[in-house]
């Protein structure tokens, strides 16, 4: 059923999934290590989106929410890069990620179903720039971020089978859906 709705959503999107796996919640390993990556402002996001620390919810409180679904959806997408200093080819990258990370989010919302927890690369991309510390216009489209969640993306990769890096120019985005039926 929710490989469906990932193949719906790429096709809606116009981005081809590269890898996907379901992975048992109890594999998911959580770093503190990130938090510190985080507040080092190692991505330049720290305190200026409501999905990146400090303003989103704390590590424990992310770890509860991720540790009581029944199982998570990890998807991935690869793009080719120009070489290692295309910056503009990651960043198109990230944004076609992110289109399919929405578009799946929306397509896996109805009545029934509120509150789809979903994790992406790095800080929200719903918004061109987070309105921070105005109060978030979406917040019921607002996208996590899997390191601010505590997890470390290499061990994730490695805990579901999936590829985390697919060769000399490219770049691969992960995102994570948890799954609750």
């Amino acid at each position: 059923m929710i490989i469906n709705v990932l193949n719906e959503a790429a096709e809606s999107a116009g981005v081809k999934v590269q890898e996907w796996a379901i992975l048992n919640k109890n594999a998911v390993n959580f770093s503190p290590q990130m938090l510190d990556y985080c507040k080092a402002n190692v991505c330049g996001n720290y305190n200026k989106s409501w999905t990146c620390p400090p303003a989103c919810e704390s590590p424990e409180e992310q770890q509860k929410k991720i540790t009581s679904c029944k199982e998570i959806l990890i998807f991935t997408t690869k793009h080719d890069l120009e070489d290692s200093f295309d910056l503009e080819g990651m960043e198109k990258g990230r944004m076609l990620h992110s289109l399919l990370t929405m578009e799946l989010k929306k397509l896996m919302e109805n009545p029934m179903r509120q509150n789809i927890h979903v994790f992406g690369a790095g800080n929200c991309p719903v918004c061109e720039t987070c309105v921070f510390p105005k109060p978030c216009p979406f917040p019921e489209k607002k996208i996590g971020s899997i390191e601010a969640a505590g997890i470390n993306v290499t061990e994730l990769s490695a805990a579901a089978g999936i590829t985390y890096n697919n060769g000399p120019d490219t770049v691969t985005f992960f995102s994570m859906i948890l799954i609750n039926e």
